[in-house]
């Protein structure tokens, strides 16, 4: 079981286009909506996370990326914070504290959180992973 939800708010400033594409960027194929201002996407296919798994290796941020997730875990969910003018661009770079355009919110649940975890970003020896690991 996994529950992906996406939410960004859209600024007057911000095209919600732009928005949605960066968020399209890192969860290519998620169901959006748009209401009072805020996109929110939505998916239980793990294939949504195909993207957002790959540019974690091609960027080599599985540490950074594996740190972020325990720290936001509580239970069987992971709430992660993204830049999104870096998404906009295809690239994950995740956010701690007050961005300028806030944050894309993704939130993870799964039956088995960690397995979620070692699958997007598994442990490292030198910034390789020690043993890549599927997600069903």
């Amino acid at each position: 079981m996994l529950r992906l939800r996406v939410e960004a708010e859209v600024w007057p400033t911000e095209s919600i286009e732009k928005v949605e594409k960066a968020v399209k960027n890192i969860f290519p194929n998620i169901d959006i909506s748009i209401s009072g201002g805020k996109l929110v996407g939505e998916s239980t296919d793990v294939q949504v996370l195909k993207k957002f798994h790959l540019a974690l290796r091609i960027q080599r941020v599985l540490d950074a990326a594996r740190s972020v997730m325990f720290n936001g875990m509580s239970g069987s969910r992971v709430v992660i914070n993204l830049n999104k003018q870096a998404a906009f661009v295809g690239k994950v770079s995740f956010v701690e504290g007050e961005t300028p355009l806030g944050p894309i919110t993704a939130t993870f649940e799964a039956l088995d959180i960690e397995c979620l975890i070692d699958y997007l970003a598994p442990r490292t020896i030198d910034g390789r992973p020690v043993e890549e690991r599927d997600y069903h």
